[in-house]
């Protein structure tokens, strides 16, 4: 058998490839195809989850299968959505159920949830409302045409430089966040666009005027690129998510260290504090284990695990490939050393079973588990 270190390069070399082969699988590619071919027709909550195979599919690929079977529990978060911070989803510490509702966001979408994308349901919605407090009838030839218009084109732009070269386009993109192309600064448009709002420090979150960081997070060009105009959550990125979600249970059969390094690797880049680190239990051994600490270090005080994960590590360095490379490198040497391939290796299964109720007692749990719906 392969040592951890060596397997784990051999798939973390070229991730599309070793996707690509998980794709390849039957199975697989035939629960991906149903799945694009029926999540548009679902239009509501009780169309999602009592589609059986469609749900399932969904809950894996954010990795909440284990949760699956508590259909009145899921239906209980997609009805509150994540627009309320003391939502339910919102409320579980366990920020998967937040980033699935987020996803197939019933509750702020509504019939458009499986369809959703920003750039063409927010920006023809808010233009409409533009051109009422502007005057104009949403209805009339005027709106309507520049909206028949925006949407045959906008699904053809693939980068900033499509957008602000296409005069009619970008007019109507400002005008759905109240601002005006003529006396609009292009260069501070270019700029509002490239920097995202990822970053706290971006150009449009350093603006007073708001419009400018809700265009540039409906025109998110920064984070999805030239995917950005025909991205929808719930479609294509969903699918990507399970397939990422397979790949590492399949390593896993073989080998859990490796499994842990694939996890480690997908989620090191959302890493912003060690609290983060500390609330997945994953993420929390693949730190230990680097760092060479038993695993009764778990039980210590919170604050004393992230003071010293802090004072041996960089946090920052997770969101550099390089180092993080490195970092998983020393992962799975130091995993080796404690699980040795040449004996059975030891199953962590259950470190992927986030707790699904920190944050809300048993007994809550159990009454959502029992609604009706």
């Amino acid at each position: 058998m392969l040592s951890t270190y060596i397997s784990y390069q051999l798939i973390a070399k070229d991730i599309p490839k070793s996707i690509a082969r998980i794709e390849q699988q039957p199975t697989v590619d035939r629960d991906t195809q149903y799945y694009l071919a029926n999540i548009t027709k679902v239009k509501s909550i009780d169309d999602f989850v009592n589609n059986d195979r469609l749900f399932k599919y969904a809950m894996k690929a954010y990795g909440l299968e284990d949760m699956d079977y508590a259909k009145a529990f899921m239906v209980k978060a997609l009805k509150e959505g994540v627009s309320d911070p003391d939502s339910f989803a919102n409320k579980l510490t366990d920020k998967r159920y937040a980033q699935f509702v987020a996803a197939f966001n019933f509750a702020a979408d509504g019939a458009n949830a499986t369809v959703y994308n920003p750039t063409q349901q927010q920006v023809t919605a808010n233009y409409a409302t533009q051109a009422e407090i502007a005057g104009l009838d949403p209805d009339s030839d005027y709106v309507k045409g520049e909206t028949t218009y925006y949407l045959a084109n906008i699904t053809k732009v693939k980068s900033i430089d499509d957008l602000m070269s296409n005069d009619r386009l970008y007019t109507y993109a400002l005008a759905a966040f109240g601002l005006d192309s003529v006396t609009e600064d292009k260069d501070l448009i270019k700029s509002v666009l490239q920097g995202g709002v990822k970053d706290p420090d971006s150009v449009a979150n350093q603006q007073t005027n708001k419009a400018y960081a809700g265009l540039a997070a409906a025109f998110n060009f920064a984070q999805y690129g030239d995917t950005t105009t025909t991205r929808v959550t719930a479609q294509q990125p969903t699918v990507d998510m399970y397939l990422r979600q397979t790949l590492e249970e399949d390593a896993g059969q073989t080998n859990e260290g490796v499994r842990l390094a694939l996890y480690f690797q997908r989620k090191a880049p959302d890493i912003t504090s060690w609290y983060d680190v500390l609330a997945d239990t994953a993420l929390a051994s693949v730190v230990r284990t680097a760092l060479g600490l038993p695993d009764s270090f778990a039980t210590a005080d919170i604050d004393k695990q992230a003071q010293l994960f802090e004072q041996k590590l960089d946090i920052k360095d997770f969101t550099d490939p390089g180092k993080l490379s490195k970092f998983l490198t020393r992962f799975t040497s130091m995993y080796e050393i404690t699980h040795p391939t040449s004996t059975a290796v030891t199953s962590v299964s259950v470190l992927f079973a986030q707790p699904t109720t920190v944050g809300i007692s048993t007994d809550l749990m159990m009454a959502m588990q029992q609604l009706k719906f």
